[in-house]
Parts: C-alpha cells; sequence; structure tokens
C-alpha cells in the first residue's frame, strides 16, 4: 500500500485540522482521497481522525489503498486453484504475483487473473443508477484479504457481493484459522511460543514496521509459532495468526532475533542462500463457506523454494527435532 510521512516544520506557527493541512501541501492530496481511501492516519504514532488539530513538530503518517484503475483488463494467466464452486475460488498465489492492481503494477496481478477466469468483462467506471452499479460490483473480483507480493500461498477470493460479505465478516473478526510456514535465519529463544506486542512503525524507517511492548501505540498483534525442525541456524517454523497486521509475521520473527530467510526488507543477505526469496507461505485455512457453519481446511502445497532450501541444509547438517511443551500442543 502507498504510504506518506510528513513532519511539520518547526516554521508553522499555527494549528489546524489534518486533513486541511494535508490538502495544503505540494506533496499532499485532497481531502475526498484521504476520506475515501486512508486506511490507517496516525499523528505521533497514534491513530488520529481527520479533524485532529495539527501543530510543529507533530510527525504524520497516512497510509492508503490506491483507487482502484479505472480499466481493469483480463488477462489469460495461469491459476493453481484448489477449489471453487458459484460462491468462491481458492487459490494458491505464486511468489511473485501481486494481489491487486496498483500503482507500478497495473497488469499480471490475481485480480486480472481472476476475470479471465470468470469470463467477466473489463472493470470501467460507470455513471448510472443502484442497478448499473451493481453490475460493476459483480465484475470485480471480490479479495478479501491479500498476501504481500512475495508471500506465497492461499487466498479465498469472493465471486459475488453476498459471499463477499460473508468471508470479510470473518476476516475481520479473525474467525477463522491461518497457518503459514516458514524458513528463518537463526533459532527463536523457545521452540515454541506465543508473541504478543504492539506493532508500530519503524521510527527509523517509516515505510517499515516493528514490534514495541509497554506501549499502547500502534495494533496489537499475537503470534503462535512452533518450531518444526533445526538445522544448523536455520529453522523450519509453522505459525498461526491470531491477528492480522500487516507484516506481522516479518516483524514478529525478526522480533524474536530470527528474520525469514530471504526477507529483503527485515533480513540480511544469507551466505549460504544468496539467491533465497523470501521463505514463507501461506499454508492451510479453515473458514466456514458462504451459507455453511462447518470450517472447511484448505491446504496449499509446499513450493519447490521450500524443497530446494530444506534439501541444501539437510546435506550441510543433521535434523533436530525439538519436543513441543505441553501448553502449546494445540498450535
Amino acid at each position: 500500500m502507498p504510504f506518506f510521512n510528513h513532519t511539520i516544520p518547526d516554521t508553522f506557527k499555527s494549528t489546524e485540522r489534518l486533513d486541511k493541512y494535508i490538502a495544503s501541501l505540494e506533496d499532499g492530496f485532497n481531502r475526498s482521497k484521504l476520506k475515501s481511501t486512508a486506511t490507517e492516519i496516525l499523528v505521533n504514532d497514534k491513530a488520529a481522525k481527520l479533524s485532529q488539530k495539527v501543530k510543529a513538530g507533530d510527525v504524520i503518517d497516512i497510509q492508503w489503498d490506491e483507487n482502484i484503475p479505472t480499466d481493469i483488463e483480463p488477462e489469460k494467466i495461469p491459476l493453481n486453484i484448489i477449489y471453487e464452486d458459484e460462491n468462491v475460488t481458492v487459490v494458491n498465489k505464486e511468489q511473485g504475483m501481486v494481489t491487486h492492481p496498483a500503482a507500478g503494477n497495473w497488469n499480471g496481478t490475481l485480480v486480472n487473473a481472476l476475470l479471465y477466469h470468470w469470463g467477466r468483462e473489463a472493470i470501467k467506471d460507470l455513471e448510472g443508477d443502484e442497478d448499473t452499479q451493481k453490475v460493476l460490483a459483480n465484475r470485480r473480483p471480490g479479495i478479501v484479504h491479500r498476501l504481500d507480493k512475495d508471500t506465497s500461498g492461499i487466498i479465498v477470493t469472493a465471486k459475488n457481493s453476498e459471499a463477499h460479505e460473508w468471508l470479510s465478516e470473518q476476516f475481520l473478526h479473525h474467525n477463522l484459522h491461518k497457518e503459514y510456514i516458514l524458513i528463518t535465519k537463526g533459532r527463536p529463544p523457545a521452540s515454541a511460543g506465543d508473541v504478543q506486542t504492539q506493532i508500530i512503525r519503524d521510527p527509523r524507517d517509516r515505510k517499515k514496521y516493528k514490534a514495541a511492548v509497554d506501549t499502547t501505540e500502534g495494533k496489537f498483534a499475537r503470534t503462535l509459532y512452533r518450531v518444526i525442525a533445526y538445522y544448523g541456524n536455520y529453522s523450519l517454523i509453522r505459525v498461526r495468526l491470531k491477528t492480522g497486521r500487516t507484516h506481522q509475521i516479518r516483524v514478529h520473527m525478526k522480533y524474536l532475533g530470527c528474520p525469514i530467510l530471504g526477507d529483503p526488507i527485515y533480513g540480511k543477505t544469507d551466505d549460504i542462500f544468496k539467491d533465497a526469496t523470501l521463505m514463507l507461505h501461506s499454508r492451510q485455512i479453515d473458514i466456514k463457506l458462504p451459507g455453511r457453519e462447518d470450517f472447511v481446511r484448505f491446504k496449499a502445497a509446499v513450493p519447490e523454494r521450500f524443497h530446494k532450501v530444506i534439501k541444501t541444509l539437510k546435506e550441510k547438517y543433521s535434523k533436530e527435532v525439538p519436543p513441543l511443551p505441553k501448553k502449546l500442543k494445540k498450535i
């Protein structure tokens, strides 16, 4: 998502509404865009409203969704479909595929591929009555949740507005189960754990996040993890998310002192795996499909890049399987 950071200069001698101040900046944007697309607004690392007064020295962070492009074309792109019915399509997204068109990635996205797969027309801006808008809404693939471009694995998409609402409610309240597998450089402090922190903007790089404790700033994040195996100073880990924050797993692994192998943002270049890409994969999801009260489990096959890294690790190191603490056996 696009991100804007600005510190109000000391020469600003008055107070002003946040939205008016941003609109007055040369690189700012208008109040209507702020209202319709902003997903996070922080002033001095605390959630703020557009009406909040700002002053000299205040640090403003804004994250927003790009406006939907005026024209999204269907594209014939192969998809690894795990499951499909009249309401949903469950996809095993490949690493490198962007979920939704946005600045820098207008084509080749999951949305472009789904439009073609579902046999729908291009999405264009339509003006008209309520019925016309319903037609547009039903053309647009329902992206209920996202994965980072470099993260592979399961994405559940909705084919109609009713299914989108049903699924979105579960993601909003996290009434589902999502599991990931990952390989880290380093070992976490324990073979299993329950990580609970706030996730805040990194003050040294406002486009990154960091885990913080003993603060109410940012957003609460909880990650359960269990080490499947150690290979020397590398760890194969299973993770279950209890919240869904931006970069949550990546930030929490770095917080534990074992960043994910191949992470271009939170990790470092590795001597053995110099060309490694992000070793993070959305492996499993348990979710209730529209109209059903029982959970359905979907799994995405472990990608080839994991098999290659693990093969090398087995050649270089002995495999260690740690015992699982009794209190964490359900993870």
